[in-house]
């Protein structure tokens, strides 16, 4: 889950252009959106986009996308179970 994680920080920061941010930077427990890293809703299309493509992970229902999305944690746990 470590090593997941540390891709979902590069790809992160790679997907949604973030080049002032480092890694380390990401607390994969703090939220995505809000207080947190403050992604908008422009980043989250382009985190399901990037399910789709790296993960092969499509999201049946949008409402999905808060629990999924809230952190870099829930975000790695949900790809764990859904990876094909």
């Amino acid at each position: 889950m470590e090593e997941l994680i540390e891709k979902l920080k590069l790809q992160i920061i790679e997907q949604l252009n973030l080049e002032d941010m480092a890694p380390e930077d990401i607390d994969p427990e703090e939220p995505l959106f809000g207080e947190g890293l403050g992604l908008d809703s422009i980043d989250a299309l382009e985190l399901i986009v990037l399910l789709e493509k790296e993960y092969g992970i499509k999201i049946q229902n949008p409402k999905d996308g808060q629990k999924i999305f809230f952190s870099l944690s829930t975000m790695a746990k949900y790809i764990k179970e859904n990876q094909k």
